[in-house]
């Protein structure tokens, strides 16, 4: 039986070890990648992420339409079975290139959830939480730390486990 896991924590956490930790007993693993490098300080993220990943991994790079990576990670019903894990890394990009593409936030989350659906692999989800500091100055701050909250939130009623990730630790939130 499939199983969804989040990964909740801020920045540098420890989300994604936490997440390559889990994928290494599956045969078959995907990553989901969601981030594109604008500058030359995320192009070196890129790299530091796909170095800590060996050569067995595929990769679906993929800014916006995280429903339509899922169908591509899935092929057939055979190939996303219950031996391959897809570990989208992370959320919290895909929604700020959501936001910034002036897409609906709630409508491509349903799409998301509804295409992770009919996956037969195990998922890890990683997404940062940003609502524990301080309330942004700016209004976009605060729509983006607000739109962020109600994503975590159907992303975790969704998930079969949720972890938040702090100092490379996981704290089991659910089950």
């Amino acid at each position: 039986m499939k199983k969804t896991i989040a990964l909740l924590g801020g920045a540098r956490s420890g989300k994604s070890r936490r997440a390559l930790i889990l994928a290494e007993s599956y045969e078959r693993r995907i990553m989901i990648a969601t981030a594109e490098a604008g500058d030359e300080e995320m192009a070196e993220r890129i790299a530091v992420h796909r170095a800590e990943r060996d050569p067995s991994w595929r990769t679906i790079e993929e800014p916006l339409d995280l429903a339509a990576a899922f169908c591509t990670a899935s092929g057939t019903v055979a190939d996303c079975s219950p031996k391959t894990v897809v570990v989208v890394d992370c959320l919290t990009l895909w929604l700020s290139n959501l936001m910034q593409a002036g897409l609906d936030v709630d409508a491509e989350t349903g799409r998301l959830l509804q295409s992770v659906s009919h996956c037969e692999a195990d998922i890890i989800f990683i997404t940062n939480e940003v609502g524990l500091g301080l309330v942004p100055e700016t209004k976009l701050g605060r729509h983006f730390r607000d739109a962020q909250g109600r994503l975590n939130q159907r992303l975790a009623e969704a998930a079969d486990v949720v972890e938040f990730v702090a100092a490379g630790l996981p704290l089991r939130l659910k089950p």
